[in-house]
């Protein structure tokens, strides 16, 4: 029983084939990690946020008072969803339901240019605007442009996401 005992706890010899699998394993658990984080890099972000960013940076100062100008109009948007379509409730700055010659939506995903959809919604009266078209679930940025007369008096992105049932969470 002694030797048993003895032999289980005998030092053993560290040859270098231990140590051939100590490197082994230890960068290959790197190399994988990193394999597998730069793939859903690759995989989930297109990386553009502009075409070109030199041409972007030169036009910032116009779009920058251009949201100025048209913020200071006082408009404002309530975006809503459901089975029937998408919706928005348009008011002025006293909170007034208010009329627009056309209310556009863009929307886009978060991550990538896949899927992007436009609508055009439909005045039904007293600020309120639709349309019967459905997104698909996920999360969205709807860029919301109301022009009136001509003129832009509101453009602003909101972040949405939409559910299974095409409501708004």
């Amino acid at each position: 029983m002694m030797e048993l005992i003895r032999d289980v706890f005998r030092p053993k010899v560290f040859t270098g084939y231990h140590m051939f699998g100590v490197l082994f394993l230890f960068f290959g658990t790197i190399i994988t990690v990193n394999l597998i984080m730069a793939r859903f890099a690759i995989t989930t972000w297109t990386g553009l946020v502009v075409e070109n960013s030199y041409v972007a940076s030169q036009e910032f100062n116009e779009k920058a008072s251009e949201m100025k100008a048209i913020n200071a109009l006082g408009y404002s948007v309530r975006l809503d969803a459901s089975d029937k379509g998408f919706f928005l409730d348009l008011t002025d700055r006293n909170g007034a339901p208010s009329a627009s010659d056309l209310v556009e939506i863009n929307f886009h995903h978060p991550v990538g240019q896949v899927g992007d959809e436009r609508l055009v919604l439909s005045p039904e009266g007293r600020g309120r605007f639709s349309t019967a078209e459905r997104l698909p679930e996920g999360e969205w940025i709807a860029q919301v442009t109301v022009t009136d007369g001509g003129e832009t008096v509101y453009k602003r992105a909101h972040r949405i996401h939409i559910k299974a049932d095409g409501t708004l969470r």
